[in-house]
């Protein structure tokens, strides 16, 4: 049922308007993973706006062991890109802290202090920062709020893991990308690791509805519970004047 021709070209039409609206001649700036998200993210906005207005970001922390993947990317989109070391940053804020962070803190570090490199480099490249989350991690809170969260637009966020490979084949990406199986990049495991659950499984609840495990369902449906938060704007006190 999914059409992936029509939401390729919808998307694509969608980020044209983006640009047109917010950011006339502005380049879309985007963090590169080397994940199928960043992957079709990068991919779409060649196809939306050229690849001269699509800028990557590198930012492994320290030594990134699959970097070759990110670097593969942006060969293949013939695109510019700046590499950021994350590791002093990360380095320095921790040991600036006067206490022991706790383990969630330092795992969650890196993806915001990420997303401040790309929107200084953004900010001095006339740029917009390309959210790459999708609707299967956001469901589950499978994102760091203010880091690989936040974002200018967000093309992908309203489409499945499996759609998003989907897009991303139809857009000529490498299979090595687009099927790498992903890792959090935060503590080393795999996603489908740390949810306990496949995302193939995950997908097929979110669009049909069905899922054949109670337990499976049940701790997805608290996961989406806890995490509405992250998917909302900040809550603000109204005061009656």
């Amino acid at each position: 049922m999914f059409n992936v021709q029509q939401v390729t070209d919808d998307c694509v039409t969608w980020i044209r308007d983006f640009f047109e609206e917010n950011g006339k001649d502005c380049n879309a700036v985007v963090g590169i993973s080397g994940g199928k998200d960043s992957s079709v993210v990068a991919a779409l906005c060649v196809a939306a706006l050229g690849r001269e207005r699509v800028l990557g970001v590198l930012m492994p922390n320290g030594v990134q062991h699959d970097i070759d993947m990110a670097q593969l990317l942006v060969r293949h989109l013939g695109i510019r890109h700046v590499v950021v070391n994350i590791k002093d940053a990360f380095d320095g804020l921790v040991g600036s802290i006067p206490f022991e962070l706790s383990e969630q803190s330092r795992v969650n570090l890196p993806p915001r202090i990420r997303m401040a490199a790309l929107y200084a480099v953004s900010q001095s490249n006339n740029g917009r920062v390309a959210n790459t989350c999708n609707l299967s991690e956001d469901w589950v809170g499978y994102a760091t709020r203010y880091g690989d969260g936040a974002g200018d637009f967000s093309p992908c966020s309203r489409l499945t893991v499996q759609e998003v490979k989907a897009v991303g084949r139809h857009l000529g990406l490498p299979d090595v990308l687009v099927d790498k199986v992903p890792i959090d990049g935060l503590c080393g495991k795999t996603d489908e690791d740390n949810l306990g659950f496949t995302y193939a499984v995950l997908d097929r609840y979110i669009r049909e509805g069905v899922i054949d495990d109670p337990a499976t369902k049940e701790r997805i449906d608290r996961l989406h519970r806890l995490n509405q938060f992250k998917l909302q704007l900040m809550p603000c006190f109204e005061p009656k004047l």
